[in-house]
C-alpha cells in the first residue's frame, strides 16, 4: 500500500515517483517493486543535506547546507527542494551549477517543513 507524499525509487532504472493519491496497490517499475525512500533527518558527514528553513519578510528560504553549501556538480547535486506550509506543497527543481537553495514567496504558516533530494545521497527532511 502506498502513502500520500511518500517518494519511491526504481533501483534498476532510477525512476522516482511521489504519491499524490494513496492506493492499495504496489508501485512496480522494470518488473520490480519500487523502494520507499527513507526521509533522512540527521547528517553525520561533513557534507550537509538536511534542509535549513529561514523565514524572511515575504516567504521562506530553504538552503541545503546551513553553513556550507551542498555541491551542485554534474553528477552530485540537489535535484529539488520542497516546502510544506500547513499542508500546501511548493517545489523548485534545480540543476548543476544552481545554488542549493530555493525561495518560496508564501504566507507564514504554523507547520513548516522542507524536503530535498540529492542525486547521490537521497531524500532529506527538516
Amino acid at each position: 500500500m502506498t502513502k500520500k507524499f511518500k517518494v519511491y525509487k526504481c533501483e534498476i532504472c532510477g525512476n522516482i515517483v511521489e504519491v499524490i493519491h494513496e492506493g492499495k496497490g504496489e508501485l512496480i517499475c522494470c518488473n520490480k517493486p519500487m523502494v520507499l525512500m527513507e526521509e533522512k533527518t540527521a547528517d553525520s558527514s561533513i557534507e550537509k543535506h538536511v534542509p535549513f528553513i529561514k523565514r524572511e519578510s515575504n516567504g521562506y528560504r530553504v538552503r541545503v547546507g546551513e553553513n556550507a553549501a551542498h555541491p551542485m556538480e554534474e553528477k552530485h547535486f540537489i535535484e529539488w527542494i520542497e516546502l510544506n506550509v500547513d499542508g500546501n506543497i511548493y517545489k523548485k527543481y534545480l540543476s548543476p551549477g544552481n545554488e542549493p537553495e530555493a525561495f518560496f514567496e508564501v504566507k507564514e504558516g504554523e507547520k513548516v517543513t522542507a524536503r530535498e533530494y540529492c542525486s547521490i545521497h537521497g531524500l532529506w527532511k527538516a
